[in-house]
């Protein structure tokens, strides 16, 4: 694959941080904001490069964890987006933070279960809440592990919960064990969210209010003093711009390698909104870029497929885990909420130009050949041959993988189920073919060794279809109806349409 330019460390963590918002149910852009504050009171407040640098990352990081390891969070409280919503209205420690977390527990849910949690959470000291948040902490801290982003930065994100008079979770730092970088991104944070409300005067008041309790005095005092230089145009700004040029690193570059590794941690991100789907992105990246070595497709279109299978479910973030863990037939609302995850895959990867053919590809998983798919109904040539084999690949998979509706499928079974699919037009057959070939299923030939894509071919050709009409019979390209002549010719060992024919009529295929 020929990237369109390189890729970046900062768009790659940018781009987590607008999973974060679309996870949270927040405004988009909201952390890029909320890191332009950070940098500009790091700025003011005389901050070393390092500390700098931490707040850059620490900042995008921060709200990753609790946008993707959502499921436990949703058993408790229903939908998370709600809770997220609220979390900024008060200050939550002690027994404000008991009372918000009861208002909130079980919400939605039958009352016997809701008051089941209730029970729960007052007899064990809200320990399970206070594990979900910590999860959540080294979730985020673990993904800037593998994101190679340093010490400097995996620290701050386990004490995002702290606060500055210990009162935090898992409450175990405080004050000036608190690391400088987290202390900048609380007090932006929240700045941030009362400024988009309340404006200037929200955003000082609540500063004001929370100095020495949730944050540090000596920072909070700093803001007031700078208030007007942090906050200034910062509901004009581009914001992912703005981020991007603040990068501390000054735009390295990944290699293809860590790009590769990257994108890896950004699988194994998106499967954590629903166990049931551990393992899944990096799975069919797998076997779609088999599926696609086996049509004999060129090394760059490989890499193409094996990158949007790491990251094609990425969008599934922004859904509800309510929704993803649904164990009864969902309802038209939550059908449609979950048909928006591919658009919201292509629209968290649109920063980075580096990535745009992978955007598209991840994007269009959900599409099929007559147009019967979402988000945007493509069908036909609309759809190349990557997209074909991601698709095939991503249902193939997930037959044979436990859901919360329903067992996983025998091999055997998702393979039927695949065929029928691409019998129905739904799926492309050669696409089909490859991936059970990829996951070890037979795939049934005739006695020359033809595929049923090629028997098809064979059988228009026969009735006298020029290429350019297979082609809009089958919708796919002429070229691919090329392809196909040239190895059906040679499976049969003719060298013309009028021999080919007789083949046909012989098989009794034109009846």
């Amino acid at each position: 694959m020929n990237r369109a330019a390189p890729v970046r460390l900062s768009e790659l963590v940018a781009t987590l941080s607008l999973v974060a918002d679309l996870g949270m149910g927040r405004p988009m852009e909201r952390v890029l904001r909320q890191t332009v504050i950070a940098l500009r009171l790091a700025d003011a407040a005389g901050a070393d490069d390092s500390v700098r640098a931490a707040a850059y990352y620490t900042s995008l990081l921060t709200w990753v964890g609790c946008a993707a390891d959502t499921s436990e969070l949703a058993a408790l409280f229903g939908d998370e987006t709600e809770l997220y919503a609220d979390s900024h209205d008060g200050d939550l420690a002690g027994v404000a933070m008991a009372m918000f977390v009861l208002r909130h527990l079980g919400r939605g849910a039958p009352r016997l279960r809701r008051a089941a949690l209730v029970g729960r959470f007052l007899a064990t000291a809200g320990r399970s809440v206070q594990q979900v948040m910590q999860a959540h902490c080294q979730s985020a801290s673990e993904l800037a592990g593998r994101l190679d982003l340093g010490e400097d930065v995996c620290r701050p994100l386990l004490q995002s919960f702290e606060r500055w008079d210990g009162r935090g979770v898992p409450g175990d730092a405080g004050g000036a064990d608190l690391d400088p970088a987290i202390r900048l991104v609380q007090l932006a944070d929240n700045v941030e969210a009362f400024h988009d409300t309340a404006g200037v005067d929200g955003a000082v008041t609540v500063a004001r209010e929370r100095r020495g309790t949730q944050f540090d005095p000596a920072l909070v005092d700093c803001f007031l003093n700078h208030c007007g230089d942090i906050l200034a145009g910062l509901d004009r700004i581009q914001a992912w711009d703005e981020v991007i040029a603040l990068d501390p690193r000054l735009g390295v570059q990944l290699s293809d390698d860590e790009l590769d590794r990257a994108l890896q941690a950004f699988a194994d991100f998106a499967d954590l909104k629903s166990p049931p789907r551990l393992g899944h992105s990096r799975g069919v990246a797998a076997l779609a870029a088999d599926g696609a070595t086996k049509l004999g497709l060129p090394a760059p279109d490989v890499r193409l497929v094996r990158r949007a299978g790491w990251v094609h479910d990425i969008g599934m973030i922004g859904v509800p885990s309510a929704i993803w863990n649904e164990t009864r037939p969902w309802s038209l609302a939550q059908a449609e909420r979950a048909r928006t995850h591919p658009y919201l895959t292509e629209r968290m990867l649109a920063g980075m130009p580096g990535l745009a053919a992978v955007a598209r590809c991840a994007a269009q998983h959900h599409e099929r050949l007559d147009g019967s798919g979402y988000p945007h109904g493509l069908s036909g040539d609309a759809l190349p041959m990557t997209s074909r084999v991601l698709s095939a690949a991503d249902v193939y998979h997930a037959l044979g993988e436990p859901r919360p509706h329903r067992a996983p499928l025998a091999p055997d079974a998702a393979a039927r189920t695949l065929t029928a699919e691409a019998r129905a037009g739904r799926l492309d057959p050669d696409a089909v073919s490859a991936v059970l070939t990829a996951a070890g299923q037979r795939v049934r030939r005739t006695p020359d060794g033809l595929t049923a894509r090629e028997t098809e071919v064979l059988l228009h050709l026969a009735r006298g279809l020029s290429n350019p009409e297979i082609a809009a019979a089958l919708t796919v390209s002429r070229k691919t109806v090329s392809t196909h002549l040239e190895h059906i010719y040679a499976k049969l060992g003719v060298t013309t349409r009028t021999q080919a024919a007789l083949v046909a009529m012989r098989r009794g295929l034109t009846g």
